[in-house]
């Protein structure tokens, strides 16, 4: 068996100082590496600070620079502020338009093919009776009589207007009853057709009775086929209740004659509503547009629309 030999206590001693200064050399680079990460840290911290400083001051030239967060940045600049939202629209009310009219302020005025007295007379229009406008011409306003294009001077007109409807199949069923103030009332004048569209012969448009006249221009101006007697026409259409009249409503009255009578026996007489109590239509003398009097009113029986 081999004796161990004894390591002398100098060297051991060596040995021990010369491990401790190998720790030592071991954790220098930790120590250098947080000084280094210190002084890092301090020198960011500086340049922090000044590019907060140089941030600060630019802020009022570009707000977006000053925020950090990408994300907060794209939902910032995509919504819009209170200031920068569309403002809420309402939609328009559709324009008011309206037919104008002339009544005759003069007895026995002539009517005349022209504008000038040199034209020839056609007719004469008594005080109050009232034609549409078409338009004024150096002095004269043109209207229509009887089928024809007449003048009357503005010196005898008063024009007043009355709304007009936005639908123009009335537009034209009104146009053709306006070309026909002035024609004489027939009764019993022959009917334009039978009630089905078949013409009838005999027929003429110088004179018309209430219930012709109406078969007329509602088929003239929108191809309307209407019966051929008021007792018939008011079973025609759709009721309106007479707060809810409007411009090419047809109303049915009774007269002096029927009155008395029951049912449909009672029917006597239809005219075109134009607005504000305003009538187109046909009773004793010649077509004419006039006020709803107070008497006739009396006799009112039930409007109908056919249009």
């Amino acid at each position: 068996m081999k004796k161990l030999k004894l390591i002398p206590i100098a060297l051991l001693s060596l040995i021990f100082t010369l491990s401790g200064m190998a720790c030592a050399v071991d954790t220098s680079p930790t120590s250098s590496s947080s000084s280094t990460q210190t002084d890092s840290s301090t020198q960011s911290s500086n340049e922090a600070l000044d590019s907060s400083s140089s941030v600060s001051s630019d802020s009022s030239s570009d707000s977006s620079s000053s925020s950090s967060n990408p994300n907060e940045n794209s939902s910032s600049s995509n919504t819009p502020t209170e200031n920068e939202k569309p403002p809420v629209t309402t939609p328009s009310k559709p324009q008011k338009t309206y037919v104008k009219y002339i009544r005759c302020t003069g007895s026995s005025v002539n009517l005349r093919a022209g504008a000038g007295t040199s034209h020839t007379i056609i007719g004469s229009a008594d005080k109050g009776t009232v034609y549409a406008l078409s338009e004024k011409v150096d002095g004269w306003y043109k209207t229509y009589y009887r089928g024809k294009t007449a003048y009357i001077s503005a010196s005898y007109g008063a024009v007043f207007s009355l709304e007009k409807t936005e639908n123009s199949k009335i537009n034209k069923v009104l146009e053709e009853g306006y070309k026909l103030i002035g024609v004489p009332y027939v009764y019993g004048a022959v009917r334009l057709h039978d009630g089905n569209g078949n013409l009838l012969k005999g027929f003429t448009a110088q004179k018309f009775d209430c219930s012709s006249l109406v078969q007329y221009v509602f088929y003239k101006g929108a191809g309307v086929k209407l019966n051929t007697t008021t007792r018939t026409q008011i079973k025609q259409g759709k009721y309106v209740h007479p707060d809810n009249l409007q411009p090419g409503d047809c109303l049915f009255f009774t007269n002096e004659d029927r009155q008395y009578k029951t049912g449909i026996e009672r029917v006597g007489h239809v005219a075109i509503y134009l607005g504000n109590n305003y009538i187109l239509h046909t009773a004793s003398d010649y077509a004419r547009i006039e006020q709803i009097s107070q008497k006739r009113w009396g006799f009112y029986i039930e409007a109908r629309r056919f249009i």
